[in-house]
């Protein structure tokens, strides 16, 4: 069966999980419940913020956000991809890449010229057409690498 990625609030009985890998790969010092938060603001079918869920099967394998905002630091800058993760049994099968592009697409079909995201880390991002924009803060002192892609890119 192939790996199906839709809204999660299309599968809300998995909220408890993407709420659990978020706060343990992003949380950097924030509580669970700053991430039900983000979570909960964000199932919904369309408009901003919207969490996405891939499912194998009924496995949920991996998850990633496109939000208004996701460096405080550069409110100017929307809609950001954000929070992408790929469980651990499925990371290096092109899943992460899957999961961009979907965004992508859907940014594109919802009037998006560009898309952000911003990381801590460099090399991964570039290798899927992501075009460096400069450095940015994350709180409370953090540099971050911003990150831009034209949303119809492939």
């Amino acid at each position: 069966m192939p790996i199906v990625i839709a809204p999660l609030v299309d599968h809300a009985r998995h909220k408890e999980l993407v709420i659990d890998w978020l706060w343990r790969a992003f949380g950097n010092g924030a509580g669970r419940g700053f991430y039900a938060a983000i979570v909960g603001s964000s199932l919904r079918r369309e408009g901003l913020p919207i969490t996405f869920i891939a499912l194998d099967g009924d496995r949920p394998v991996g998850t990633v956000g496109l939000w208004r905002c996701d460096l405080l630091s550069r409110q100017d800058l929307t809609p950001w991809l954000a929070a992408l993760y790929v469980d651990t049994d499925y990371r290096g099968q092109g899943l992460g890449r899957r999961l961009q592009a979907f965004v992508r697409d859907f940014s594109r079909r919802a009037g998006f010229a560009n898309l952000y995201l911003y990381a801590t880390f460099t090399g991964y991002y570039e290798r899927h057409g992501w075009e460096p924009i400069g450095v940015g803060v994350e709180y409370p002192d953090m540099p971050v690498h911003i990150y831009q892609s034209r949303a119809d890119a492939r």
